[in-house]
């Protein structure tokens, strides 16, 4: 890469949303996806359950909007719910096109069908997927049709370290023109001008001590639409798993949604099951209420971990359908044809985001925001299994038409001021670094996690101000490093979590409060504005 390179567009993120933009784009437009690892690192290579769309003969639009909207407690926008449910059908024909192995079954009459799973929210069947690792065949076949592409540059172990506004560059009309990029190997770092510029980074989970998501999540494009002057919204809204693999080796490993939506029973370490006390859906229940059933019985028993049953199923039925899930659990020392497999929750999606439009606009002309990263008003208080995936398709299909119809418009950047890095040294204490990380992570779990009160949210936001001043100190004295920067974008998506947490006087959705128990009558987003 040259030190000032240029793109029609530049995608952060190499997801389901990135890598299905750049291929909307990618015709018409020269484009470039910067993934600051592996392009695959990202958490849709482990998403396993599948995209939720209305495919089912006996579905209807009508029925999936309606349980978004009851999954969303009162916060989803109607509209941007109607518009993404809308779309669903025609994105999942579209990656049926790029050839994604979507599961077969034929029926009694010999019919071939793709299956349909159900998930936890949903009230019909409407879970498209790819075994148990949908998210891995979405990535591969796309990542295969991006490889292939003249127009797309993918710029592997790339981390962005700030955006590039017109503000910032001295210019009368404020616009995002580009990039600060970190090349991981050479340690340099360059400016990258775009006539737009796409944040689609995914979600802050490992904000948390415990998640299902991978390394890489760690709330960068969150942390910087904000430094360039992008609103926020709903950041107290975290969604956590409730059925992680519990094993020192595991990782984090993800046990998917659809082992219940099988019939997989929630069971304490006496075997007894508990969900119908906590809910009559039992373990089919949304997520939020599934995570606290279990996070209560943990700390009623002083448990470490509770349990998860499907071995009532036969064994073909289980590894036919959860063939990953089944091979890491063996792996592991469980067999889940005949014994329960140990599960905590997690920290898995970030619900709030920056705010966008149903075409991915940002506050900030020429940048766009789509997938995890984003707030839509799609996921409201809570999202519904597998509309996450479906998210990333039909905002990354909006996205990619309102770019190309002003494509034209949009002249080409000016020559960007080049990254000064004259008054910084190398850095002789990068244990600061990791403590910092490490201490981060330990305070938002005990203090900012699936049960709060006030008091631990102000203990978290006294501990938060004070590691932003040493961070920012190191940030302002010393090269960036690939941890560094995760460091910043972490500590200041724990602040907008805090904050957002310490606004919100009532409990709703996944964010629920001992001290505002109840849930108010009328339902307002929490919106924070960067003072700049």
């Amino acid at each position: 890469m040259t030190e000032q390179a240029y793109y029609d567009v530049l995608i952060i993120g190499s997801g389901a949303a990135g890598l299905s933009l750049a291929l909307h784009l990618a015709d018409k437009a020269k484009v470039a996806i910067l993934s600051k690892a592996a392009f695959d690192s990202g958490s849709t290579q482990y998403a396993q359950g599948g995209i939720s769309a209305v495919l089912g003969e006996d579905d209807t639009l009508d029925s999936h909007v309606e349980d978004t909207l009851i999954a969303g407690a009162g916060l989803c926008n109607s509209e941007v719910v109607k518009f993404t449910v809308e779309h669903g059908p025609e994105r999942i024909a579209w990656l049926i096109e790029q050839g994604v192995p979507f599961t077969q079954v034929s029926d009694t009459h010999g019919q071939i069908n793709y299956h349909l799973t159900r998930e936890g929210g949903h009230s019909h069947r409407r879970v498209i997927h790819a075994e148990d690792a949908t998210g891995r065949a979405i990535v591969t076949t796309l990542a295969a049709k991006v490889n292939q592409h003249p127009n797309i540059s993918l710029l592997e172990r790339h981390i962005v370290v700030d955006l590039i506004t017109g503000k910032k560059q001295g210019l009368g009309h404020d616009r995002c023109l580009g990039a600060y990029i970190l090349n991981r190997d050479t340690k340099k770092v360059n400016a990258v001008g775009a006539r737009f510029v796409v944040l689609a980074t995914g979600g802050a989970g490992k904000v948390y001590l415990y998640t299902s998501n991978p390394d890489v999540a760690t709330g960068d494009g969150i942390a910087m639409a904000w430094r360039a002057g992008c609103r926020v919204a709903n950041m107290e809204f975290i969604q956590f798993h409730p059925t992680c693999l519990y094993h020192p080796d595991a990782k984090s490993f993800l046990i998917s949604e659809a082992v219940r939506g099988e019939g997989g029973k929630l069971l304490l370490p006496d075997g007894s099951p508990f969900m119908q006390r906590f809910d009559p859906r039992g373990e089919l229940a949304p997520r939020d209420i599934v995570a606290r059933a279990i996070d209560h019985e943990m700390k009623r028993l002083g448990s470490d971990c509770l349990f998860l049953d499907i071995s009532h199923q036969p064994a073909d039925f289980i590894i036919n359908h959860f063939p990953n899930i089944y091979q890491r659990c063996l792996e592991l020392g469980y067999d889940m044809t005949r014994q329960p497999i140990p599960i905590v929750p997690a920290a898995h999606y970030t619900c709030g985001g920056v705010m966008a439009d149903c075409y991915g606009r940002t506050d900030l002309d020429g940048l766009y925001a789509i997938g995890e990263v984003s707030f839509t008003g799609l996921h409201g208080a809570n999202r519904m299994a597998s509309n996450s995936l479906l998210e990333c398709l039909v905002f990354a299909h909006s996205a990619s038409e309102n770019i190309l119809a002003q494509l034209k418009d949009v002249p080409k950047p000016p020559k960007l001021h080049a990254w000064d890095e004259s008054r910084v040294t190398n850095s002789d204490e990068e244990v600061v670094v990791s403590h910092n990380w490490d201490e981060l992570r330990r305070f938002m779990w005990d203090y900012v996690g699936i049960v709060r009160t006030t008091k631990r949210l102000q203990r978290a936001k006294h501990r938060i101000d004070l590691l932003h001043s040493e961070i920012q100190e190191y940030y302002s004295n010393f090269r960036v490093s690939n941890d560094l920067i995760e460091l910043r974008n972490l500590a200041l998506v724990a602040e907008l979590i805090i904050r957002s947490a310490l606004q919100r006087k009532e409990s709703r959705g996944l964010h629920y409060t001992l001290d505002y128990a109840k849930t108010l009558p009328v339902a307002a987003n929490t919106v924070l504005t960067p003072e700049i």
